[in-house]
C-alpha cells in the first residue's frame, strides 16, 4: 500500500449519535483498505475496529478463464502495433478487419468456456458469478462487432445491410436451435413453434432455410400447394446485393424495386388472404412495421427489428442515414416509459457514429478497462480518433491503455504483460512503469530477476538499483550473505557492501572459514566497489596462497594489507595472528625490514590496546596477552634469523 501524508478521509455513518462510527480509507496502487473508526461526541477517540477490508478495483483479473482473455488479447495487441505506419491505408484495412475478429473470437473462447463451467458447477453463486461475466462478454462482442461493421471495416451502402444481417444472426442463434427441435419432432409442420422459426428465419433475411422448411408445411395441406408455391417464389426471387459480383447499387436497387412491387401485388390481390401466416410473412417481405412489431418475441431487440426493417424497407441505405432508423427503431420498439438500458444507449451512439460516445457510455458501464481500451487502440491505429485530445496532455488512447496496464500490476502475474501496454504509451508510459515496477512484491530471486531484466531493458537504472538494494537487505535479514553481497554488488551500493563484507570478516573470526567461496573467490573488479570489499578479497586471497604454499606472496600481500591501510584496525590482530605460521616457518619468509613493519603495526596495536577495557572479560585479556607475546618472540626470532641471512647473502 502506498504511504499517506495526511490522515486518512473519515466519513461519517448515518444513525449513530454518542459514538459515531466513521470509514476511514487508505489508497493502494491497485486495492482500497478500508477500515471503521469510532469517534465519542466528546471528542475524544474510542477504541478502533480490528476488522479491515480490502476493496479491490477489479475482481476481473482474478478469475483464472478471464485470464485467458488478458493473455490471448496481449498477444494481439502486440501484434497490432507491430503495423508498419507507412503502409498504404488500403493494405491496412484487411489487416485491421482481420485483427478485430482475432479480438472477438478470444471474447468468444472465454465465454464459451464461462458458459460450460457455470452449468458444471455446483456452487451456486460461483455460477450466478459466471453466468454475469458471460452476460458481459455477450454485450463487449455484441458492441465490438457492430464496431468492427461500422468503423474498421466502414461498410459502404449496399454491403452494410449484409454485414448488419450477419451481426443479428451471429447473435441471435436461439433460431437455429429452435428449428433443429422442430425439424426432429415426429410431424415437423404441427410442432407449436413451426411458425416461429419459419417467420425467424425471414426476420434474418435466411430464405433458403426458410424456404425449406415451408416444404414441410406445403406437403401437408395439397389444396394450398398453388398458394405456398407463390411465396416460395417471392422467396427465391428475393434479391441480395453481391459486392463481389458486377452488378452496381443502383441496378440492384432497380431490381429489388420490381420485386417489391411484385409482393405489393400479392398482396393487394390478397393471394395470401385463406392463410395468415403467410399474408403475415408477405407483409413482412414488404416492410410493414405493424406486422414486425407483433412479431417483438421473434425479434427480442430493437436493433434486430432495425436491421429487418432495413433489409426489407431500405436495403441500400448509407452510413450516413443510420442514425435516423436507428433512433426511430429503439423509439417504435421499447416501451416509452421504459428507461433505455446502457447497452441500448452505446449501440444507439454507435449507429450514430459517435465513437467518443461509445467508448465514453462502455467506460462507465463495464467493470474493467480492457474492452475500451483495446477497442480505442485498434480504432486509434485505424486513425479514427486523431481528432480527440484530453486536457491533461494524453490522447485518449493513452489514458485508457494506462489505466488498464495499471489494473494488471495489481495481479501478481498479470503486471508482465502491463509492461508491453506501458511500452507502447509514448508519452507517459515510462513515467507509469517506472512507477509501478517499484510496487512488484518481490516474492522470490527469480521473480526479483525478471523484474530487473525488463528495467535493464528500457534502461531503468534507478529502478535496477533500488531492486537490488532491497533484495540485498531482504537476503541479509535472512542471513545470506553471499546472496546480499552478491545483489549489493549489482546494485553498486558501497556502503551495504562494506556492511555485508563486515559480517564476513565477522563470522570468520567467529568460526575461522568463510562462507560462499566462490562468490569471494571470484569478485574480480567488483571488489573495488568499497574498501572492505576489497580487503574481503585481498585477504581471501591470502588464504588461498597459504593453502597452495605460495609463503612469499601470501607474506607480501598479507603486509600490503596492513601498511596501505586496507584491514580494518580491528582486524590486525588477526593478520598478526595469520603471519605466525609464516614467522615460525624453517625458511625465512618474511625479510628484516618487513620484520621490522610488522613489529611497528604490533606496537601500534598494542599501546592502543594499553588502556584496560573494564568491559571485556578477563580471560579474553590473558588470551590477547598471551597472543602478543608470541608474536613478539616469532618476531624477534624471524628478525635475527632475517638478518644473518641477510648478511650472509650480501657476503
Amino acid at each position: 500500500m502506498e504511504e499517506v501524508d495526511v490522515e486518512p478521509t473519515t466519513t461519517p455513518i448515518p444513525g449513530f449519535d454518542s459514538n459515531q462510527k466513521h470509514l476511514g480509507f487508505v489508497w493502494g496502487p491497485g486495492d482500497i483498505l478500508v477500515y471503521e473508526t469510532i469517534y465519542k461526541a466528546s471528542g475524544g477517540s474510542a477504541g478502533g475496529c480490528p476488522f479491515v477490508h480490502e476493496v479491490r478495483k477489479d475482481e476481473d483479473i482474478y478469475s483464472p478463464i478471464l485470464r485467458k482473455l488478458f493473455n490471448e488479447s496481449h498477444h494481439i495487441f502486440v501484434g497490432l502495433q507491430r503495423i508498419r505506419e507507412d503502409m498504404p491505408s488500403k493494405n491496412k484495412k484487411p489487416q485491421f478487419v482481420s485483427i478485430s475478429k482475432n479480438y472477438r473470437s478470444v471474447i468468444r473462447a472465454c465465454m464459451e468456456e464461462l458458459q460450460q463451467v457455470a452449468v458444471s458447477t455446483q456452487d451456486a453463486a460461483l455460477a450466478t458469478q459466471y453466468g454475469s461475466q458471460v452476460s458481459i462478454l455477450l454485450a463487449v462482442e455484441l458492441i465490438w462487432n457492430l464496431c468492427e461493421v461500422l468503423f474498421i471495416d466502414a461498410a459502404p451502402a449496399g454491403s452494410l445491410v449484409l454485414h448488419l444481417l450477419d451481426w443479428v444472426r451471429l447473435h441471435k442463434a436461439d433460431v437455429d436451435e429452435k428449428a433443429r427441435e422442430v425439424l426432429a419432432s415426429e410431424s415437423p409442420a404441427e410442432h407449436q413453434a413451426y411458425w416461429d422459426v419459419v417467420i425467424s428465419y425471414v426476420l434474418q433475411g435466411r430464405m433458403d432455410e426458410a424456404r425449406q422448411v415451408l416444404v414441410k408445411q406445403a406437403a401437408l395441406q395439397p389444396a394450398a400447394r398453388a398458394m405456398f408455391k407463390l411465396l416460395d417464389n417471392l422467396l427465391m426471387k428475393m434479391p441480395i446485393f453481391n459486392p463481389g459480383e458486377t452488378q452496381t447499387l443502383t441496378e440492384f436497387d432497380v431490381k429489388w424495386r420490381h420485386w417489391r412491387e411484385e409482393v405489393d401485388r400479392c398482396l393487394q390481390d390478397q393471394s395470401f388472404a385463406s392463410n395468415p401466416h403467410l399474408e403475415d410473412i408477405c407483409k413482412i417481405l414488404v416492410g410493414d412495421e405493424d406486422v414486425l412489431l407483433e412479431h417483438k418475441e421473434l425479434l427480442s431487440t430493437w436493433y434486430h427489428f432495425l436491421v429487418t426493417r432495413l433489409l426489407f424497407s431500405h436495403p441500400t441505405v448509407k452510413p450516413t442515414e443510420l442514425h435516423y432508423y436507428a433512433q426511430s427503431s429503439m423509439h417504435m420498439f421499447l416501451d416509452t416509459r421504459s428507461v433505455p438500458e446502457p447497452l441500448d444507449s452505446i449501440l444507439l451512439a454507435a449507429f450514430e457514429f459517435d465513437i467518443h460516445q461509445v467508448i465514453k457510455d462502455c467506460s462507465i458501464a463495464l467493470n474493467n478497462w480492457w474492452f475500451v481500451g483495446h477497442l480505442t487502440d485498434l480504432l486509434d491505429h485505424c486513425k479514427l480518433l486523431q481528432s480527440h485530445n484530453l486536457h491533461f496532455g494524453s490522447n485518449l488512447r493513452e489514458f485508457l491503455l494506462l489505466e488498464y496496464a495499471s489494473g494488471l500490476f495489481t495481479h501478481h502475474s498479470l503486471w508482465q504483460l502491463a509492461v508491453d501496454y506501458f511500452d507502447h504509451c509514448p508519452e507517459f508510459g515510462r513515467v507509469y512503469l517506472e512507477l509501478q515496477i517499484e510496487r512488484v512484491p518481490l516474492d522470490t530471486e527469480r521473480k526479483a530477476l525478471k523484474v530487473i531484466r525488463i528495467c535493464e531493458q528500457r534502461q531503468m537504472t534507478e529502478q535496477v538499483r533500488s531492486i537490488c538494494k532491497i533484495m540485498a537487505k531482504k537476503a541479509l535479514r535472512n542471513n545470506r550473505l553471499g546472496s546480499a553481497l552478491s545483489w549489493s554488488i549489482r546494485a553498486k551500493d558501497a556502503a551495504f557492501a562494506t556492511l555485508i563484507s563486515e559480517r564476513f570478516l565477522q563470522d570468520y573470526c567467529a568460526n575461522g572459514t568463510f562462507s560462499d567461496l566462490d562468490l569471494i573467490d571470484n569478485l574480480g573488479p567488483a571488489m573495488l566497489l568499497s574498501d572492505r570489499l576489497t580487503f574481503l578479497g585481498k585477504y581471501r586471497e591470502f588464504h588461498r596462497l597459504y593453502g597452495e604454499k605460495r609463503f612469499l606472496d601470501a607474506a607480501k600481500l598479507l603486509l600490503s594489507l596492513m601498511t596501505a591501510k586496507i584491514a580494518p584496525r580491528s582486524f590486525w590482530m588477526t593478520l598478526l595472528t595469520d603471519a605466525l605460521p609464516l614467522l615460525e616457518q624453517i625458511e625465512v619468509i618474511f625479510s628484516a625490514d618487513q620484520t621490522h613493519e610488522l613489529m611497528f603495526c604490533l606496537e601500534e596495536l598494542t599501546s592502543e590496546k594499553s588502556v584496560p577495557n573494564p568491559d571485556r572479560p578477563m580471560q579474553d585479556e590473558d588470551i590477547e596477552t598471551t597472543k602478543i607475546e608470541l608474536l613478539r618472540l616469532a618476531l624477534a626470532r624471524n628478525l635475527a634469523m632475517a638478518i644473518v641471512k641477510e648478511g650472509t647473502v650480501e657476503v
